[in-house]
Formats: structure tokens, sequence, C-alpha cells
């Protein structure tokens, strides 16, 4: 059983592959988007590149990585690190994909967060 903090988004087929889309809810008033790459790994990041808090989910997803429209900076799906010689980190958030159906965990639910 996964708490209340567990929120279910919809299949995982709603993301395309190497591609992203930004969700409706938040996490600590940011924004939030869903990653899933060629190999159909499914990632979720706060949506704010660390460089000028570019939209992450409008950016080109290439392996494990996504690269922001703003400025070009690399980001890692994974961690959420910024690739050399760039230095900064999205968050990451944690997902679960169960029976086909992506489920983000929103740590801490802030006043004003949508769910």
């Amino acid at each position: 059983m996964m708490s209340a903090n567990w929120k279910n988004i919809g299949p995982v087929a709603n993301i395309p592959r190497r591609g992203a889309r930004r969700l409706c809810l938040k996490s600590a008033g940011k924004p939030v988007a869903v990653f899933r790459t060629g190999d159909g790994d499914v990632f979720a990041l706060i949506d704010e590149c660390p460089h000028k808090q570019g939209p992450l989910s409008e950016g080109i997803v290439a392996g494990n990585t996504v690269t922001c429209p703003l400025h070009n900076w690399v980001i890692g799906l994974e961690d959420g690190e910024a690739v050399a010689p760039d230095n900064g980190s999205a968050r990451t958030l944690s997902l679960r994909i169960v029976d086909g159906d992506i489920f983000i965990h929103l740590p801490e639910l802030v006043a004003g967060d949508q769910v």
C-alpha cells in the first residue's frame, strides 16, 4: 500500500518515447515533468533547469539525458545532475510503475500545491 503522497498520473503510454509531459500537479510549488527514454525508461524531475529555470519538459531527450531548450544544458534524467562543464542539478522525484500506470512520490505537499 502506497501512502497518500504517491499520485497516479496515468499510463506510461501517455508519455511519448524520447519525450516528456509537464504535469498539472506540483511539488513544493514547483512544476513537475515526466520523461521517457527511447528504451522506455521513465524518470521524473522538477521541470526547471538549474541554470535559468528553463522548462526541461520542452527539451530533447537523448539516451538518459534531456537538453534544456533555453541554453542547451544537458541534464541527467537519473540523477538530475548537469553534464560537465555545466554544474548544478534539477531535483529528481521517485516514481513507480504499477500495472502500467506511473505513480510519482510528492514528499512534501505545501499549501497551494495541486494534487
